[in-house]
Formats: C-alpha cells, sequence, structure tokens
C-alpha cells in the first residue's frame, strides 16, 4: 500500500508541479482554488494561429452579444412537439446508430481526465492533503448538509452474470437471479451479499461511458491499483458492446453494463452508498431538461459520504450551439442534432443549482473557455465548457455532532 500511495503522490507531483509553476491559478466559486485549465496562454494576437488551442480566453462584451444574438436567432423555430416526442422516447435508438456507424473512431480518448479530475485516483487522507498543499493552498470547508437516501434494490455480484455479462464459473443460484422469473429475481438481493467489485476499497462509476474514450485512459491508469473497480454504463447497448470488446476491457477491474440513468426505478449492480467517484462527462447534457434534477438526485444516492461526482459538460454560447440552424431548437439551450441526439448549455449557476439541489456541496464550478483554430482554414471558434466537483456530506447528526465536538473539547 505504501508503495501505491508514492506512486500516485510522484504521479501527481509530475503533472501539476510544472504547470503551477507557469500558470496563475484559477478560482472557482466558494473557497477552494483549483488547478489550472491548460497553460497555453494567448499574449499575443498576431501569434493565434500558431497552435490549435488557446486556454483561459476572455471573451469581450461584443463577441457575448453576438453569440448571444445567434441563439435567439436560432431558437426562434421550435422542433414540433410530436417530434420532440420521438427524440425523447427513442433516444436510445438514436444513440445506438451513431455508435453503429462510428463505433469508436469518433471521439479522441481523454487522456486529460487524470489532470483536470486527479480525484478519479484512490488515495489515503494523509497523501491527499500533501498533495493539496504541494498543489495549492488549503481552502475552508463548506459545512454540510443533511440529505435524505432512500434504500433501493441493489444486484449483488453472484446475481450480476447474465444481465450484465461477467464471467463464466458462477453457481446455479447465481444465475437464477439473473432469470427474470425466477424467484430470487423478484425478492431481489439482501444488501449484504457480494456485488460486482465488492472487494474494492475505491470504486468509480462513468455514466455515459459510451465506446470506451474516458474507460480505458481510467483501466490504463488503474491497472496497477488492484483495490479499485470501474463500473461504466450506457444506455446504447452498442456503445457497451463496444467497450466490453476492446482489447484493455478487464472483467477483474471493471464492469460495463447498459442502463438508462432516466429510469430512476432500474436497479445499479451495487448498492447505495458505495461509490468513491461519480464521473459525469458531456452525458447530462444530452438528457431532457426536465430530467435532469432526478438524474442527478440519483447519481447522489449512489456516493458514499466523502464521495465526489465530476462534471463536465457544454456550456452556454460555445461553438457547438452557435452552429445550430434554425429548426433544431427543442427548448430554451436545448437542441437536436441532425442524427437524433441531442445537446444542453449550461450555464455555471445551473450547474451549482442541480448538483446542491441534490444534497452534494459544491467544491469546484467553473467556466472553461478555450480558442479553439483551425490553422489551415484560418478560423478561429470559441468554446465554452462548466467544469465542477460536487461532494457528497458527511452526514452527522445533531446527536453524534454534539459528541464529537464534545470529545475533541476534552482531548
Amino acid at each position: 500500500m505504501t508503495v501505491l500511495i508514492r506512486v500516485n503522490m510522484i504521479w501527481r507531483n509530475s503533472v501539476f508541479c510544472p504547470r503551477i509553476r507557469n500558470v496563475p491559478h484559477r478560482y472557482q466559486s466558494g473557497y477552494h482554488p483549483v488547478a489550472p485549465l491548460g497553460s497555453r496562454i494567448l499574449t499575443d494576437p498576431a501569434r493565434v494561429f500558431e497552435h490549435n488551442m488557446w486556454d483561459h480566453m476572455q471573451w469581450s462584451k461584443e463577441e457575448e452579444a453576438a453569440a448571444r444574438k445567434l441563439v435567439e436567432e436560432n431558437s426562434v423555430v421550435r422542433v414540433l412537439l410530436k417530434e420532440q416526442v420521438k427524440y425523447e422516447s427513442e433516444a436510445n435508438k438514436y444513440w445506438d446508430t451513431f455508435y453503429k456507424i462510428h463505433k469508436n473512431k469518433f471521439f479522441k480518448d481523454r487522456n486529460w481526465l487524470l489532470r483536470e479530475f486527479p480525484e478519479i485516483l484512490p488515495s489515503d487522507q494523509k497523501t491527499e492533503e500533501k498533495a493539496k498543499e504541494l498543489l495549492w493552498d488549503h481552502g475552508k470547508t463548506n459545512a454540510a448538509n443533511c440529505f435524505s437516501r432512500k434504500h433501493r434494490p441493489t444486484m449483488p455480484e453472484e446475481n450480476y452474470k447474465k444481465s450484465f455479462g461477467l464471467s463464466d464459473g458462477q453457481s446455479k443460484a447465481e444465475s437464477d437471479f439473473f432469470n427474470p422469473d425466477s424467484e430470487e429475481h423478484r425478492r431481489g438481493p439482501p444488501r449484504t451479499e457480494l456485488f460486482p467489485g465488492s472487494k474494492a476499497t475505491f470504486r468509480i462509476l462513468e455514466v455515459g461511458c459510451g465506446a470506451g474514450n474516458s474507460v480505458f485512459p481510467i483501466l490504463n491508469t488503474l491497472q496497477n491499483v488492484p483495490e479499485s473497480f470501474l463500473y461504466c454504463c450506457d444506455f446504447a447497448s452498442g456503445a457497451v458492446e463496444l467497450v466490453k470488446s476492446h482489447s484493455s476491457y478487464r472483467a477483474a477491474q471493471c464492469c460495463a453494463f447498459v442502463h438508462d440513468v432516466c429510469d430512476d426505478g432500474s436497479p445499479y449492480p451495487f448498492p447505495d452508498g458505495t461509490l468513491d467517484v461519480v464521473l459525469l462527462v458531456f452525458v447530462l447534457s444530452s438528457v431532457h431538461p426536465d430530467r435532469m434534477q432526478a438524474v442527478v438526485n440519483r447519481l447522489s444516492e449512489l456516493l458514499k459520504p466523502g464521495g465526489v461526482l465530476l462534471f463536465r459538460d457544454y456550456g452556454r454560447y460555445d461553438k457547438t450551439q452557435l452552429r445550430f440552424k434554425r429548426g433544431h431548437c427543442l427548448s430554451d439551450n436545448f437542441y437536436v442534432r441532425g442524427d437524433g441526439t441531442r445537446a444542453y448549455f449550461f450555464t455555471k449557476g445551473e450547474v451549482h443549482d442541480l448538483f446542491c439541489k441534490a444534497g452534494l456541496d459544491e467544491k469546484q464550478n467553473l467556466v472553461d473557455r478555450r480558442l479553439q483554430v483551425n490553422r489551415k482554414k484560418q478560423v478561429k471558434m470559441h468554446r465554452v465548457w462548466v467544469q465542477g466537483k460536487f461532494r457528497k456530506p458527511l452526514h452527522l447528526t445533531q446527536k453524534s455532532s454534539k459528541l464529537v465536538f464534545s470529545l475533541l473539547s476534552h482531548s
């Protein structure tokens, strides 16, 4: 364990220390400073076409006004209600078709994940605090808010094989659960039974894993951390098959399964309150705005106290939003692409409300503005993303809080 902690520490230092020296810290709302988002700063406009991307771009009032005008124009004509119903009810079919066409060639692997979200790596409290001292100053933590969790049925490991495609060699009792007509399946498992990854001490769930562009960078990093386990799900069955057929997929440390996060009654293959990290990257934007809060509420229930939800998605006035033509707008800032997939464009305030209403404490919430450049065509495009980190508070009842303070005062 000591060796793993040292490796983790060395990795974090090697990634972050050069960036810290060259770039001033950007601060999110609240008290906690954050790691820099990129280090390529455009100081001379004449050099704009020397690189493909520039970080920390500030918009002028004129640029923001122009973007707002484009959105007003492309939102005038709305998609007919009948068509909107179809896009909602058949959302998984559109994404399935997307992955059948593009397979795993459309998106690049997200090798930046561990730079922006070092929380993906497991570490004990002592190592985590030391890393914070090296990377940025400590900030005051926000007071924890109580959040009640509903108890839902979950699937244990031995009852999970058929539905989620685990390895062979399990008992008849285990496979019985996967038969929807069996008594074991209808009754549901007790919480004390095993489940996929039950022996792990650090568990991650990626929601909307697609073809695995986040899964495999994470798995490659975790391969020397045997006490960790990665779950990943998508409601497009074709995407999940792409993940499970990948040469780097390891069933011993990863469980990919089909799941619709909008289906609140659908069980997960693990109990509530057992995840250390939930990764929600460019996924929530594809969910209808009316259903987003319920999705976030449910994901909050999966986190253990102290667990963190990591979020990144499209921001308001991103170039993707500005490029939509009339007739593609479903509702305010919510659009449908030509292939039937959808996208919403968030503000920082909306993100704050969604996650804090789910009982999570905001640790980071910022707008990441970058300038993307097509050097061949001499074209400049503003990219806008929202990135956040939200932690589930440690639940202390009033009685236990008084006990803790009493013990501390007499120590």
